[in-house]
Formats: structure tokens, sequence, C-alpha cells
């Protein structure tokens, strides 16, 4: 099937962010083309925390049921252990969720079960192996991109063009819009250990002296995140994979007869942290949304969540000025205006946490205790849930505002 030349909204990437505003905007029976550079969604190591907040938007879209029938483990408690024996819990048991818990799911299962949703309704179309290639302006106006499909280059013209293609978004340096990017004093190298049926549940992080490692439970293995000062990564891979599988059994020593599956260095992938924000979203027919927008720390895992919440906004402003035809530029701007101040909040949190508590976590050498003042705070009963709200829930949490489909909308 050839490729469309025009659309009402072409969106770049078919990440957490450019899938659910496909399909809202696909829901509000909006034509929308989204482009994948890639044939597939299998990724390793992709944000896969799906927390209440993206739970309570598919159950407004009627999938929630069936959303969790999909390959999941859930978690209602994360846990912080030192090496001295000290824990920390933060418990989602008490939001005010009819979901209080994180499901853990393969970021390609839920792609494809958002992009197979928005695939029912006749407005809506995925090209896989398309990589976008620029911007198309014209009189100072962006009206659409320029991609590369089955080795021809191609250009699809669109009323609105969105960039949900993630952290190095190539349509935000297309569009030169001004970025202000922060150094985040962390960053993690990211692999896999087996994991036994009989060990704990929920998300563990593991602290010890000058060490941190968060490990996911992913049912049959562990996802471990193992947390290392800003731009270490050579000095560790410089010591040896030997000396790096005992950092790893130093802070979870029930791992010492699982560190020999990892093989070589290709085990352990290696991510910079950064976390930027554009001071200006949008540009006349261009909104730059999710991770294009404001790349995220991976602390709290709230990342994908950010990118949906954006992407919820960006529907309920966008759909009825690209039913008519004609989107302006104030219009694009309202998604930033109602999107920004959460997305600061939820950084300086981030902000907070690395600066103040993993820096200093990083850099000491002896044997890590929880601050007391952390521990009276989180065992004081009107504080103790600021910090999982935060998590689960986020900052003024959108709902979908855009119409409901008729069924003659619906492809069968």
């Amino acid at each position: 099937m050839p490729a469309p030349s025009s659309t009402a909204c072409a969106i770049a990437g078919c990440g957490p962010a450019g899938a659910v505003l496909g399909l809202l905007l696909a829901r509000a029976g909006i034509d929308v083309v989204v482009l994948e550079k890639h044939g597939d969604f299998l990724r390793d190591f992709r944000g896969d925390t799906v927390h209440p907040s993206t739970l309570e938007l598919m159950d407004e879209l009627g999938l929630a049921g069936e959303f969790l029938k999909l390959p999941h483990s859930k978690v209602s408690r994360v846990q912080l252990q030192t090496t001295a024996g000290q824990t920390l819990a933060l418990s989602l048991e008490r939001l005010p969720t009819r979901f209080p818990f994180i499901a853990f799911m393969p970021q390609w299962d839920f792609l494809e079960f958002v992009t197979r949703h928005a695939s029912s309704f006749p407005t809506f179309k995925l090209l896989r192996n398309a990589e976008v290639t620029r911007l198309i302006e014209r009189d100072g106006v962006i009206c659409g991109l320029a991609f590369r499909h089955d080795g021809a280059e191609q250009e699809l013209h669109a009323t609105v063009t969105i960039g949900a293609d993630g952290r190095t978004a190539l349509t935000r340096q297309s569009a030169g819009l001004p970025l202000v990017e922060t150094s985040p004093p962390i960053d993690v190298l990211w692999f896999r250990v087996s994991r036994r049926a009989d060990e704990a549940e929920a998300v563990a992080g593991r602290l010890g002296p000058g060490r941190l490692m968060v490990m996911l439970n992913r049912d049959a293995y562990w996802q471990v995140a193992f947390v290392i000062a800003r731009g270490q990564a050579d000095a560790v891979r410089a010591r040896g994979l030997e000396a790096f599988r005992r950092d790893v059994v130093a802070v979870a020593p029930e791992l010492v007869d699982r560190v020999h599956e990892l093989h070589s260095w290709d085990d352990i992938k290696p991510l910079t942290v950064r976390v930027d924000r554009l001071e200006q979203w949008h540009r006349r027919g261009y909104l730059a949304i999710g991770d294009a927008a404001h790349a995220m720390s991976p602390i709290g895992g709230v990342g994908i969540n950010v990118a949906i919440q954006d992407a919820v906004v960006a529907a309920n402003v966008l759909w009825r000025p690209l039913s008519q035809g004609e989107v302006s530029e104030e219009a694009l701007a309202g998604v930033q205006r109602r999107r920004e101040r959460t997305v600061r909040l939820i950084q300086a949190f981030q902000t907070l946490v690395q600066e103040r508590f993993l820096k200093q976590a990083l850099e000491s050498q002896r044997t890590p205790s929880i601050p007391w003042l952390v521990r009276a705070l989180l065992s004081t009963p009107i504080l103790r849930d600021i910090p999982p709200r935060i998590i689960a829930l986020g900052f003024n949490r959108p709902h979908v505002e855009s119409p409901a489909p008729q069924k003659t909308m619906i492809r069968r």
C-alpha cells in the first residue's frame, strides 16, 4: 500500500506519546499518520513501567480490562534496602485510584496494543520502516515532513506535524527550538539476570558503599539498573567485567550465583542520563511532545507516563481545530501551557532525589544509612503518600476530552 502524501496530523515517532496521540485523534475521527523508523517495536531496556495514571487512561477508553490481560507483573510496594540492613518502603496501596500498582509490561507489547486499537479506526495509519529525515517548511510554517520509506524519499504534508521522536528528536533539531539542558550526576548500566520464583516481587533498590542498584521484577528475570556517577562508564569497563560482577554482588549478595550470566560487556547497556526541556515546544504547524519536548531522568520510571499525559492534552486541544482544517499557533502553545508546569515540577523532584540522595550515596565509601529525616517523613501518615503519589499519578493528571467514536467510524 503506497504511503499517503497528505494528512491532518503527521506524527514522527511511534513511542508511547506518538502511539497514544494517534489513537486519541483517530478515535475523534481525525486523519492521522504515525511514522515509525523501525519495522517493529522490539527494543531492550526501554521504559515499561505503566503507572496508575496510564492505567486510568486505559480505563477511560474502555480498554483497561483487555490491557491487563497482556503479560505483566504488578508491584504495589517499592523498597530500598541497604547493606547495613535498613529498609525503606513506599506503598501505592493507599492511593486514590482503581489501580494502586505499577504494571511492568514490555514496551513493545504496550505499543502493539495501542496501535492495534488505533488501527480499528479508518482514519489511522501506521507507517513502519519510515525514517523521518527533515521537516518541510514554507514561509516560516511547518507543513509536513520528509521521510525515507521502502528506499525512496517521500513527503507527507500535514496541517500539524507532531515531534514524538524521542530525546534525540530530529524534528526538534529541524525546527530549531531552544533547548535548556541540565547535567544529572548519574548514568546507568542496564543488564538482566535470572529471577527465582520465590524472590521478592517488589521493585528493589539496593544501596551499598558507593554503589546503587535498582532491580525491576520482570517475572523470569531481574532487569537491573546499576547507577554510576556521570561519565564513569569507561572507568567501570576499564576495571574489568569480573570487578563489575563483584560490585553487583556487594550490594545484592543473593545474585552471587547469577552474575556469571553477564558473559561480556555486550550484556551490559550504558544509558547516558539526559534531562532537558524545550523553552518553546511549538512553531507554526509543529508541536513537540514527550521526550522530544522534555527528556526525563529515569528516577521513578515516570518518563513514558508523562509522555502519555502530553499526548492526552495534545489530543484534547487539537482534535477540534484539526477537524476544522486549521490549527493556530496559539492552540499549539496551549498544549505547552497546560503541561509545562507539571513537567517542571517532576523534573525538580527528580533533581532533588539525584542531588540530595543519589549523588551523595555514590560519592560515599561508608556503609550507607537512610537519613533519619527521610525515615521520619515516610513514617508520618500525612506525608508518607506524597512521593508515591507523585510517581504514580503525577501532578494535575489530564482526562480524555475528545469525543467517543461513533460505531460507523470503526473499521470492522
